[in-house]
Formats: structure tokens, sequence, C-alpha cells
């Protein structure tokens, strides 16, 4: 038996296995104990068994990388989109001419895609430092990519100058590689929608906002959401996915991909349909 037919009848397992975890999930069911999965990690190029349960949006299921089926869908749809296939990041060709940025970036992806391509991960706080919603006029029209893995639902209001900024920077044939979590209500769900003149404070045990809007009017937020620990990144929304799809409309984006299909050689498995990434396309004829 050849390797390629070998890895092409694990791979036919897997992705049965990844099915039917994907239909257990959807009925609120748990995957049959003792069910494996195994893949081989698209960002460190390691080969992993792991349990079936173990493949969740944000849980490490990389022993070596701890890359999750989040960071593995990053990593696949970008490669996808500039090669035509997915590729491991070790296995990269070495591109410079393909220029990109990310913005803050997760370092387990980053630092590879930088070794390989012209790609430079971006912060908001410290250098390299972009803001992507007021992102400089030098910046328009550079990236042939860009990727921003939940970082749009901490992005002051208005968000939607951030889509318009994602949209302007990529050229022509551009993507943008995104994700947020989201929900499937209709509408996105903003926190501080009159947010101007605001400060984060402690108190005691709890951390409150307090904001002066526009017309001088002063309010008081309790009960924040963070995203990596109390006084990190405040969570600004709850977006929905219908409220993103009209965003990236209006941002002049011709079209947008939910990435809901399962790829095997990778673990990646979406058994729930929101927070799944997606893709925004400049123009449709790439």
């Amino acid at each position: 038996m050849t390797t390629g037919t070998t890895h092409s009848r694990l791979s036919a397992r897997l992705t049965g296995a990844l099915q039917r975890f994907a239909h257990l999930a959807r009925r609120g069911q748990e995957a049959v104990p003792g069910e494996k999965a195994e893949f081989r990690c698209n960002i460190c190029g390691s080969n992993c068994v792991v349990p079936m349960r173990a493949l969740q949006r944000e849980v490490p299921s990389c022993r070596r990388c701890g890359s999750t089926v989040r960071t593995r869908t990053i990593a696949h749809l970008l490669t996808t989109e500039l090669f035509g296939r997915s590729i491991a990041l070790p296995e990269l060709p070495l591109r410079r001419d393909i220029v990109g940025v990310g913005l803050s970036d997760s370092q387990n992806y980053a630092g590879r895609l930088a070794e390989k391509l012209g790609y430079t991960n971006t912060f908001f706080h410290m250098e390299p430092r972009l803001d992507i919603a007021q992102a400089p006029e030098s910046f328009a029209g550079r990236f042939d990519f860009i990727v921003a893995s939940d970082v749009f639902e901490h992005v002051a209001p208005p968000v939607s100058r951030a889509f318009v900024n994602a949209r302007r920077l990529l050229k022509p044939h551009g993507v943008f590689i995104f994700s947020v979590p989201y929900t499937l209500d209709p509408e996105t769900r903003e926190h501080y929608p009159e947010l101007h003149d605001y400060r984060i404070l402690e108190a005691g045990s709890e951390w409150r906002l307090e904001n002066t809007t526009v017309d001088g009017r002063t309010q008081v937020f309790t009960n924040l959401v963070f995203h990596g620990g109390p006084g990190s990144t405040l969570e600004m929304r709850l977006f929905s996915r219908s409220s993103l799809i009209r965003e990236f409309a209006d941002a002049g984006f011709a079209g947008v991909r939910i990435a809901e299909e399962p790829h095997a050689a990778c673990g990646i498995v979406w058994p729930e349909p929101w927070s799944i990434p997606m893709v925004a396309y400049c123009t449709l004829d790439r």
C-alpha cells in the first residue's frame, strides 16, 4: 500500500469522525467516548492525536504549538487563498513579494508567516503599531492580505470604519481573513454605543467603565467582559452574523464566505454555526 493511499484512508476516516462529531454536537450529545482525532497541525507541522471533544474553537489541541481549531483555520484559509491549496506553514514557499499585515495575530502562526512572506504583525498599543480604525493613508492599497482574528469585537465604536479601512488597505485582488465571536441574532449588540471619552477603572474586586458622551452626559458601566483577563482587552460588542455580512458589503467588499467546511487533514471542524472564520474578497474573480 502506498503512502498516498494510506493517507487518503486515514483522512477519510477522520472526515467521517469529524462529521459524526459535528452531528452529535448539533444535537447536544457527546462524541463517542474514546474516539480520537488524528491530524497534522498546519501551523507547526506536528502529528497530533487528541480526543474528538478537544476539537473546539478555543481549546489548544496541538501539544507542540498550542494551536486551536480557530488558529489552524486561519492558516488553512490564508494559504488556500494565496496558493490555491492548504499548506502547512513550515512548508510555505519563500514569497516576500506577497505582502500582508496581521492585527495582533497569534504568535504561534505570526512568526512563521513572517519567515516566509512579506508579512508584519502589528499591534494597537506597541510597535509595529496599526490602529485599523485610523489607518494611515500611506497604507492604502498596499496589502495582498490582512488577518484579523478576534480583534474587531474590541474596536471602539463606530466599528464600521475598521471594515472600511480594511478594504482600503487591500490591493484590488486582496483577501481579508477574519474571525470574531458572533451569534445568529438579527443584530449586533453594542455594549457602549455612545462611547466617546472613557476610562476603565478597577473598583475593589470589580472593573467599571466611565464614559462621557459627545453631549456631555456621564455613563457608568459595570459587569465588563474582558478577553485575556480583567483589565486587558475589553469586549465592545457581540456581533451577529447577518450584521457582519452587511458590514463587509457596506465597506465595499465584493463578497464574503463563511468557512464552515471541515478540513480533516488539519483537525478542523465547526460543529456550531456561529463564530466561524470568514474570508472577505475585494473582487470575486480570484
